[in-house]
């Protein structure tokens, strides 16, 4: 398959390459994705990415993304393009025996399974990992949950929202006032890169112990804790230490005259850089400002004298005076300045990819650079069941096999 990829420097294209011609590090990597929304399909799609051969097997009503939004012509929402490249699609259903045995025969040549079932829905549906590692011990089995296979809130639903909830950061988003979500589904997406590495460590430990699979459990609730929380747990980290009270952060926007730029001013030669970038030099020498403890003891009045400074000036001529003199000061961008952005045209962070169906699709790029195995884009999202035939038959079944199972609807 060579499909044209457009990047958005106007002209350039870039060839989509075939599944065959796979050049990542995990190239000859066989992985089944049997989860749906995001945390699991975007582990799936960056082990794609990186050149493993994804398989996607959704139930007949397809992954839930496929129904949020506004579907195309060809029955694609924005939210299931984004998390499903580079992965070709199975329809099973896995309430028949027959469409269990599907999958149990695909997982014997499989590395890798990754699903996000509550706590022992696979089980029950008699494909979990001790059945399966039967099949094949040399399975890795990674089951992404809410809460993790254990605990009071094991078999509670859970989603972004209220993960988020539970995490104790809403109240530091919300400035220790009202607490506020993040606006993305952002503990999903920290489950995602959770299971990826943890799938990367288990390929590596198969190698080393003989060649024998492992089961991995990836709570979200702990994987956005142990994300999120480093940072502001660390006035906690001495147990003995006092509460700690609500207090400045730099994690905050500046309003400039037709804008707002954030900023990150740690370093003495950094604040001194600020003081040029406004000339406000005589903040260098002022006694609250010696150094980045004292800046922080006087915080409620300094950062008011540099509001008052920050707002006189646009956004652009504070970001260019600040980039020259080196102060750490960006623009708030949304997203349409991010893609005008020069960094990100220069690294095609937004690709444009001609889909033969439904146009012209933008793809967010992996952002690992390898040297000698980089990561590719083979194939575009698949329509429910696209590749049922070819992977059937890849897998030793008969067309008298395959008609059976579609007959029996255990297959689509």
């Amino acid at each position: 398959m060579e499909l044209a990829i457009g990047a958005i420097f106007p002209g350039m294209r870039i060839s989509m390459k075939s599944e065959s011609q796979a050049s990542g590090p995990l190239a000859g990597v066989r992985v089944l994705d049997i989860s749906t929304v995001v945390s699991g399909p975007l582990c799936g799609q960056a082990l794609g990415d990186l050149g493993a051969d994804v398989v996607k097997i959704e139930a007949f009503g397809g992954d839930t993304t496929r129904r949020m939004g506004l579907p195309d012509a060809c029955g694609f929402t924005g939210w299931y393009l984004q998390f499903n490249r580079n992965k070709r699609g199975l329809a099973v259903n896995l309430k028949t025996e027959s469409g269990v045995n599907v999958l149990k025969r695909l997982a014997r040549t499989a590395d890798v399974l990754v699903e996000n079932f509550r706590p022992g829905v696979a089980d029950r549906l008699g494909v979990g990992f001790d059945v399966l590692a039967t099949e094949n011990p040399r399975l890795i089995y990674a089951a992404i949950s809410g809460f993790g296979p254990d605990g009071p809130y094991r078999d509670l639903p859970a989603y972004d929202s209220v993960i988020q909830g539970v995490a104790g950061f809403m109240r530091t988003q919300g400035g220790g006032d009202e607490p506020t979500l993040v606006r993305s589904i952002a503990a999903d997406k920290a489950s995602a890169m959770t299971a990826l590495y943890a799938v990367l460590a288990a390929l590596y430990a198969r190698e080393k112990n003989g060649g024998r699979g492992q089961r991995i459990d990836i709570p979200m609730l702990d994987s956005w804790i142990a994300f999120i929380l480093p940072d502001i747990f660390q006035d906690r980290t001495y147990k003995a230490a006092p509460e700690p009270g609500p207090g400045p952060s730099l994690h905050r926007t500046w309003a400039t005259k037709d804008g707002s730029v954030v900023m990150m001013i740690i370093e003495d030669h950094q604040f001194h850089a600020m003081c040029r970038v406004l000339e406000r030099e005589d903040l260098i020498d002022d006694p609250r400002c010696a150094n980045l403890i004292t800046r922080f003891m006087n915080a409620d009045t300094l950062f008011a004298e540099l509001e008052t400074e920050i707002v006189k000036r646009t956004t652009q001529e504070l970001v260019e005076r600040a980039r020259k003199l080196g102060a750490p000061v960006a623009p708030a961008n949304g997203i349409p300045e991010m893609m005008q952005d020069p960094q990100a045209l220069h690294a095609q962070i937004v690709m444009e990819v001609d889909h033969e169906e439904a146009g012209t699709l933008r793809y967010l790029r992996n952002p690992v650079r390898f040297a000698e195995t980089p990561t590719s884009l083979r194939a575009h999202p698949p329509k429910l069941g696209e590749h049922t035939e070819e992977l059937l038959r890849a897998a030793g079944f008969s067309a008298e096999e395959i008609g059976a199972l579609r007959e029996e609807g255990a297959v689509a």
